[in-house]
């Protein structure tokens, strides 16, 4: 038997013992007056060896023991930090010295009542003179060194990656103040927060392949939203609303790398009688807005580029930079020199690739030198199917991607609000999709109609959660509090 076996085997005998002697090893509640970081502000001025005067209740998990008979002391971790608990011979009743002895292990929830002491070599502790068992644990932690194995076992088991390690809670937490500070831009702004359908019946908003499902109530086949309600959120500016954004999980069905997953988190905003200058301007005061709230700078190092967000952000145009950098005249060059030169530049290229995935994979190629921070502009109309022409070249779009450290994080544009122009698009992109293009769009016939009802000029937006990834310096699965895996070995196994 080895020794995770016998410890498992141990812990049940105390459980069992518990259980004998009338305790209850998982009560409902404890009622808590203070969390461990409150005692630690309280108390910075009390002297080694001196006994305050608070009385507290303090609650937390048992991370670490040590037991030297007369004394012993344990250390608890609440949300807010550690305190030491210290359980003495003379101080803390006889009963609960047992206890703790006898039935407490790491990883045990507990609740103690005491006095707050500073001990005489100056650590700040609670001396013990009730202790409550509140989850008696079962499985032993993992060990801080030699504890979860690898990135699999410590993304499978995340609960225990955050107990264990405080950066990794604390990246979760700074999750947290990114969409709030985004959330809370955007309503201090006007816009309102809305919620469009997860369920469409056609997949919308995005060159994206889409999860399928079936829709047993209504006997029917639907699909996971690819986008956060554009189409959606431009029917409420058909409605009469101006300014809306939604942030919710969204679901591609594509490939996995350091910057793309199946299910992510997006923010979205639809913003009336704005073009995609006045979203460029307003999309940079929120980037700044992030950056000095969630991480108190501006200036950011991701591979092997360096940035400052505070700096004037410039405009590239996307054909130029492709043409500087390749050569290649997206409006002149044919399919098969487009090939030709993807194949020259990475060694391969797929057949029979549309003329819109030819553009879109020259200009990949071309982002990685640009560092940022700027804004790409200019994009020709094959890659925009919902973008406004410009006014000035109709073979281009008024359309906007942030770009930072090699790559896009944020897309917007001034939205196509002519029904005719519309159609003809979704035309062109079901006819791409029919002939066997994944991530073309499908005709919305719903709303094309909405549309000639009217909808004002418009500016949309969206930026996913890769944007918090990069600013973290992390591949994206690292910042998801759970990501989806396979299922274990053993799983599959039963």
């Amino acid at each position: 038997m080895g020794r995770e076996e016998l410890i498992i085997q141990e812990r049940l005998k105390k459980l069992h013992s518990l259980r004998q002697a009338g305790i209850n090893p998982y009560p409902n509640k404890f009622e808590r007056t203070h969390l461990a970081q409150e005692i630690i502000d309280k108390n910075k001025s009390l002297k080694a060896g001196a006994k305050s005067t608070q009385k507290v209740k303090v609650s937390g998990r048992v991370m670490t023991i040590r037991d030297f008979g007369k004394i012993a002391f344990a250390v608890i971790q609440d949300d807010s930090a550690k305190i030491q608990i210290n359980i003495q011979k003379d101080e803390t009743p006889e009963k609960m010295r047992n206890l703790f002895s006898k039935s407490i292990d790491t990883g045990d929830f507990i609740g103690v009542e005491g006095t707050v002491i500073r001990t005489d070599r100056g650590e700040l502790s609670v001396l013990a003179k009730n202790i409550t068992i509140l989850t008696k644990s079962i499985l032993p932690l993992p060990e801080k060194w030699h504890g979860l194995k690898g990135d699999e076992e410590r993304l499978r088991k995340r609960y225990l990656d955050i107990l264990m390690d405080q950066e990794t809670k604390n990246i979760f937490i700074r999750k947290f103040k990114f969409w709030n500070t985004m959330r809370t831009f955007l309503i201090e702004k006007g816009f309102i927060e809305v919620e469009t359908p997860v369920l469409e019946t056609s997949a919308g908003g995005a060159a994206a392949t889409p999860f399928k499902t079936h829709h047993n109530a209504l006997n029917m086949d639907v699909y996971l939203r690819i986008s956060m309600g554009e189409l959606w959120q431009k029917r409420l500016m058909v409605a009469g609303f101006e300014k809306t954004f939604e942030i919710g999980r969204q679901f591609r069905n594509e490939g996995m790398d350091a910057e793309h997953l199946q299910d992510y988190s997006q923010m979205e905003f639809y913003w009336a009688y704005a073009n995609y200058e006045m979203g460029m301007d307003l999309v940079e005061e929120m980037y700044k807005k992030i950056a000095k709230e969630v991480y108190g700078k501006t200036k950011f190092t991701i591979d092997n580029h360096t940035f400052d967000l505070s700096k004037p952000w410039k405009k590239i145009d996307y054909v130029d930079e492709v043409k500087k950098e390749t050569g290649i005249d997206i409006f002149k060059a044919s399919t098969k020199e487009m090939e030709s030169k993807l194949k020259h530049l990475t060694g391969q290229v797929d057949a029979n690739q549309s003329k819109q995935n030819l553009i879109d994979s020259l200009w990949k190629h071309c982002r990685k030198k640009i560092t940022g921070p700027a804004f790409l502009v200019g994009h020709p109309v094959e890659v925009s199917p919902l973008a406004k022409r410009d006014p000035k070249d109709d073979r281009k779009v008024e359309r906007f991607q942030v770009l930072l450290a090699g790559s896009e994080v944020g897309n917007g544009y001034s939205e196509l609000n002519d029904p005719i122009d519309q159609e003809q698009r979704f035309v062109e992109q079901q006819e791409m999709k029919d002939s066997g293009d994944k991530e073309a769009q499908e005709h919305d016939h719903d709303f094309v109609e909405a549309l000639k009802y009217g909808m004002p000029p418009t500016c949309g937006f969206g930026v996913s959660e890769r944007l918090f990834a990069f600013l973290e310096g992390k591949p994206i699965r690292e910042t998801v509090i759970f990501p989806l895996m396979k299922p274990a070995k053993e799983e599959v196994k039963k």
